[in-house]
């Protein structure tokens, strides 16, 4: 080891860096899902490990080292806090362009920390083995500590990558999760992975089959979220909600697990909640973000209901016109054999107001796939901006005041819930127009998007609770205040 042992090796890495991407157009980086992580954010990273300083050889992994800022961050923590044996850092990186600065800040730590290293120029998925190559369990656990921020790419599922790893897939997969697949099949048991990913992971029936391989062989210990989109991977505009997740490859769940929350990657509004593991991960392995004890009161106070929506025949589900696809059916104005058809902006303070004199808010077609018979709706916005106060913004259509219609249809960009009386369309609009909804779908998802499957998921009360509320809220004005009055009466 050299003197400048005590003062690290990441602030150079990351001078090298910079002058990387000074020369490297963000369009080519883009292509590779390439996004490189700053120091704070690496330091960060680092430091939520638990060093087992005991052991004389430590065995490192950062698959996609990009420029090694991930892996110079865990080096400098390692022997900033004394470590004093033998270290063997392996990269994985297949971008020829940064291949020469990744290999320029290795030398530079064999030189400060006197490690040994391996750097593969290769795909870090296609030349592992998974779960279903059983001949070479020997040689699958070869990692104490991972480190990584894995491509953000979406794959097709027909991608080698998506093959080999089929146990984890369903659809069109993105390479940030096999990449964290692979890396825990690759870590040794009671051993940690750090990882800075995207938040899309924790719901959704993409990730199932993920979540179900995560939870079968480790568990979460902390979770880093960043308040704000834009700044999280300093000037590269990334607008993925973005976490850090720290998992440990054990049988044994914890009682708790830390959650801490930043605006930026500057850290300096840090904060802190304990969360219980089992309110973070429910049964049926969703993942709910909880940030302080409020929040942990709403996952307990609904989580305590006995359905969910399918289970009382009311499932939620997606609008069937893509509208720019089906051109030759719409119409601007009614005319005889057409129907009304519903958009996101058709719903207006809590009612469904049609026709707004909207271009194509008429279909004509013989087509009965795209059509559904005239029924009691309560419509949902499919999508809305971050800065919105809602997430769940809910329209309530009644087919009595459409009676000269046989028939209606939705716009993709909607959800619905098909409902079987007045009475029970108004009871639905008092659950997902509450705060109380509201904060739970915000915790259960971090997008923008509304996803039917997730509030499919969402645990409900009895049928004879939701139309007893609908009764209730006939009588008075749409406004959350009174369906938040109305939530308080019957679910305590």
């Amino acid at each position: 080891m050299t003197d400048q042992t005590q003062y690290g090796i990441l602030s150079e890495v990351v001078r090298n860096t910079n002058v990387f991407i000074a020369n490297v157009p963000k369009s080519k980086r883009k292509k590779f899902g390439q996004f490189f992580t700053t120091a704070s954010t690496a330091r960060f990273m680092a430091n939520l490990f638990k060093i087992d300083f005991s052991k004389k050889n430590l065995e490192l992994l950062d698959a996609g080292a990009g420029t090694g800022i991930l892996g110079a961050a865990l080096l400098d923590h390692i022997f900033k806090n004394g470590f004093k044996g033998k270290v063997h850092l392996t990269c994985y990186e297949t971008d020829d362009e940064v291949l020469p600065v990744l290999e320029e800040n290795l030398r530079l730590a064999k030189e400060v920390y006197g490690i040994d290293y391996t750097l593969h120029n290769e795909n870090y998925i296609t030349t592992q083995y998974f779960e279903v190559n059983t001949f070479m369990a020997d040689d699958k656990e070869k990692y104490d500590y991972i480190i990584g921020n894995p491509p953000y790419l979406k794959i097709s599922k027909d991608a080698p990558e998506a093959k080999l790893m089929p146990d984890v897939c369903h659809g069109a997969p993105n390479l940030y999760f096999l990449f964290w697949a692979m890396g825990i099949y690759n870590l040794k048991h009671e051993h940690e992975l750090v990882y800075i990913i995207p938040r899309s992971w924790t719901s959704g029936a993409y990730f199932k089959k993920f979540r179900s391989y995560l939870f079968s062989h480790g568990v979460i210990t902390d979770v880093h979220l960043f308040e704000s989109r834009d700044k999280v991977f300093g000037g590269e505009s990334v607008l993925q909600e973005t976490i850090i997740v720290k998992v440990k490859k054990t049988t044994g769940k914890p009682e708790n697990i830390s959650i801490t929350t930043s605006s930026t990657s500057d850290f300096d509004d840090f904060n802190r909640f304990i969360a219980p593991y089992d309110i973070v991960v429910s049964k049926n392995q969703l993942v709910y973000l909880v940030t302080d004890k409020s929040e942990a009161e709403v996952l307990e106070r609904i989580n305590r209901l006995p359905n969910t929506l399918p289970d009382i025949k009311m499932k939620m589900q997606t609008g069937i016109i893509v509208d720019f696809r089906t051109k030759e059916v719409l119409r601007d104005k009614l005319e005889d054999g057409a129907f009304p058809l519903l958009y996101s902006q058709h719903i207006r303070n809590g009612h469904v107001t049609w026709p707004l004199g909207k271009e194509g808010e008429v279909i004509k077609t013989d087509r009965t796939s795209f059509l559904q018979e005239n029924s009691d709706l309560l419509l949902i916005k499919r999508f809305t901006a971050k800065e919105e106060k809602r997430r769940l913004q809910c329209g309530i259509f009644l087919k009595q005041r459409y009676k000269q219609f046989a028939f209606i249809s939705t716009q993709n960009k909607v959800n619905f819930v098909k409902c079987d009386s007045p009475c029970m369309t108004y009871g639905l609009y008092v659950l997902l127009n509450s705060t109380l909804y509201d904060t739970y779908y915000r915790i259960m998802n971090g997008s923008t998007q509304v996803n039917s499957t997730e509030v499919n998921q969402m645990p409900v009360p009895d049928r004879d609770v939701i139309e007893a509320m609908g009764k209730e809220l006939m009588h008075q004005d749409l406004t959350e205040a009174n369906c938040n009055k109305i939530i308080d009466r019957w679910i305590n």
